[in-house]
């Protein structure tokens, strides 16, 4: 009774490894990092309906933590090992905390990666109820029209190193992490209303922590939820 998203986050990891040049001989017992993005529990609500019925992985299998773990224990690697769940944020915090993980010299490499599958109704049903979602689907950030956002699945998965190490190694370097931030919004209009001082802050943050002015940005990626 493994959670799919237990599975797919293993079938991905492999290719991100794979991609990165990485074998499993060579990772076994290295200092090696997991860091995942997961916050979904509607398989979990599917396999306890019926207690009764679940069988003896059931626990594991369903356990967000375990994903994580499962990936170190499949490889043999002892760095750091974790599942974070900040909702629509949490791949970017787990890449936050491999980022400071590998400064810290707690790991040689990372595997940063979130995954995302919708296996069950009731949440969807909820959210619905509770006007958080769109009615066409579409968040239309940005724009006044915005009423919600839209759900969505997915798996990703990178594996990250100390630039030093990575030119050392004669490894194929796709982008360079400068800097990243972490915040909270503390109190706004709502639980899940987003504060923009609070926003500005961490912007801010991370681009002190770059070393990069706002003026050197070309290019912007944003999540929106449509609020």
């Amino acid at each position: 009774a493994m959670d799919p998203q237990q599975r797919v986050m293993l079938q991905v990891t492999w290719e991100a490894l794979e991609n990165a040049g990485q074998t499993d001989s060579a990772l076994h017992d290295s200092r090696t990092g997991v860091f995942l993005g997961m916050g979904n529990a509607d398989y979990s609500r599917l396999v306890f309906a019926d207690p009764a019925a679940a069988d003896v992985s059931a626990a594991t299998g369903n356990q967000f933590s375990v994903a994580a773990g499962r990936i170190s224990y499949l490889l043999g690697i002892r760095g750091p090992s974790m599942v974070v769940d900040t909702a629509c944020s949490s791949s970017l915090v787990a890449l936050h905390l491999a980022v400071n993980s590998l400064r810290r010299g707690e790991c040689d490499l990372a595997v940063v990666g979130g995954v995302n599958l919708i296996l069950s109704p009731e949440m969807h049903i909820n959210f619905c109820q509770a006007q958080m979602l769109s009615v066409d689907g579409r968040c239309k950030t940005f724009d006044a029209a915005a009423d919600g956002y839209g759900r969505s699945e997915g798996c990703a998965a990178i594996v990250i190193k100390r630039a030093d190490d990575a030119r050392r190694d004669g490894d194929r370097i796709f982008a360079c992490v400068r800097g990243t931030a972490v915040n909270q919004d503390g109190h706004s209009a709502g639980l899940t209303a987003p504060n923009g001082v609070a926003q500005e802050s961490v912007i801010l943050e991370a681009l002190s922590d770059a070393g990069v002015a706002a003026s050197e940005i070309s290019y912007v990626e944003a999540h929106g939820t449509g609020d």
